[in-house]
């Protein structure tokens, strides 16, 4: 068993690039013995975007707090807290931040061989 606390989670900027405001936090990985999924935790400031992308395996969002876009190839998904998201393989996708006062936070689950 494994219990932290976010905000003893580092916070890094991740390397991705065509992103802007964003840190990522990640309390459970493989590094805790999660046998599938890790948690990322992303921070996305007001202004801020993850780049348009896309790969290989489903990940499963949680909006913690805040509001946002979720920018797909064909529409945009209005996203605020409380509000859970399914991104399938191969899908295009961005969040955007589209408060100009309040910090975006979403739970990423990802298969943990990602991380």
């Amino acid at each position: 068993m494994h219990v932290i606390r976010l905000d003893e989670v580092e916070k890094t900027i991740p390397a991705m690039e065509g992103a802007k405001g964003i840190y990522k936090q990640i309390p459970l990985s493989r590094k805790d013995g999660v046998p599938t999924f890790s948690f990322r935790v992303f921070t996305i400031e007001p202004g801020g975007h993850t780049p348009f992308h896309q790969h290989e395996f489903e990940h499963m969002n949680y909006v913690i707090n805040g509001e946002g876009i979720l920018v797909a190839e064909d529409r945009e998904h209005e996203l605020r807290e409380g509000n859970f998201a399914l991104i399938l393989p191969g899908e295009k996708h961005q969040f955007k931040n589209s408060s100009e006062n309040q910090d975006l936070l979403i739970i990423c689950a990802v298969p943990r061989e990602y991380e």
